[in-house]
């Protein structure tokens, strides 16, 4: 564990980020928790946001709190995207491409975690795969080009829960139809979106291109929806109880890792952020440990081959 945070005993804050007008951020998994709080933070600090959400009701509703919190002046839009559904990414991107003339950081915040029994989608994967790693792959390979054009970033927001399970990618089983829990199957879903980010950041050094950052990140034990929503009872309950221990935190701070990923200058892309307090749920936001399994380059090469070929889509760099 890091105790040497380059940005002092408190770790990296908003308090850091100046003005962004002119700026533009896109946002998955935005109508609450950290996705919510990072938009507020962007807003409050003159850039433009484009959420991509899967409900329009519920982001009507977050553009109007956040309206009446911020002032009718802020950019806020959003983008109707399912990412469980791969036809509804590619209808999305090109959406997002005919809205918008840059993009200053893609925000990979989307997440489905704990489903208590295994769930399918639509394109054949495992529900946990298939929303928080296939349909962030292919968004990110969509909107490459205009990230690039605009020297922009990736982040994508990971979780200390690709520590757990099998530490390694299930390729023989990657839908779990065997042994499928909860545990291992979100493991393996944060492990993939971790390891695609090294290895992105490999294949774009090799290429030659320099001028997209790649970021990972994770934020900590947030008081956020997530295990809420899609986890089952015993996890709901753990996470309850936890949620009135100092053991948790705010998700305004849960989404610090990510904005310092968007916005720091000059941040080692090879770092991994995030809370740095005891086993990394909440403190100081820096860098954190990564464990070796995560960039494992034989498992992320073999990866990165099955994400195309799962998605149908071929990056371009």
């Amino acid at each position: 564990m890091k105790n040497n945070n380059p940005f002092g005993p408190k770790g990296w804050t908003p308090e850091r980020i100046g003005s962004l007008d002119g700026k533009t951020y896109l946002i998955t998994g935005a109508t609450s928790g950290t996705g919510y709080e990072a938009t507020r933070i962007l807003l409050s600090k003159g850039a433009k946001v484009v959420m991509l959400n899967r409900n329009p009701q519920k982001s009507a509703d977050t553009i109007s709190a956040l309206k009446t919190q911020l002032g009718d002046d802020v950019d806020v839009s959003f983008v109707q995207v399912d990412l469980g559904v791969q036809s509804s990414v590619r209808k999305a991107a090109s959406e997002v491409l005919e809205r918008v003339s840059r993009i200053d950081a893609l925000m990979c915040n989307g997440a489905i975690a704990q489903v208590p029994q295994q769930v399918i989608t639509e394109d054949g994967f495992e529900s946990q795969l298939g929303v928080n790693h296939y349909g962030h792959f292919l968004l990110q390979g969509l909107l490459y080009p205009l990230i690039e054009q605009s020297q922009g970033r990736i982040v994508t927001v990971g979780s200390e829960g690709y520590k757990m399970g099998i530490k390694t990618i299930k390729f023989d089983d990657m839908n779990w139809d065997h042994d499928y829990t909860a545990n291992t199957a979100y493991s393996q879903s944060k492990l993939a979106q971790i390891m695609s980010v090294y290895e992105l950041q490999d294949r774009l050094k090799r290429a030659g291109k320099t001028g997209v950052k790649v970021y990972a990140c994770h934020p900590g034990s947030s008081r956020t929806s997530l295990i809420s929503t899609s986890g089952n009872g015993l996890s709901r309950f753990i996470f309850g109880l936890m949620m009135k221990t100092p053991l948790t935190q705010t998700a305004e701070k849960g989404a610090y890792p990510e904005l310092m990923c968007a916005l720091e200058p000059d941040l080692d892309e090879k770092g991994f952020y995030g809370p740095t307090g005891f086993n990394y749920f909440t403190g100081p936001v820096g860098q954190c440990e990564l464990a070796p399994h995560a960039v494992d380059k034989t498992v992320s090469k073999k990866l990165w081959a099955v994400s195309e070929q799962a998605t149908g889509f071929r990056w371009s760099y």
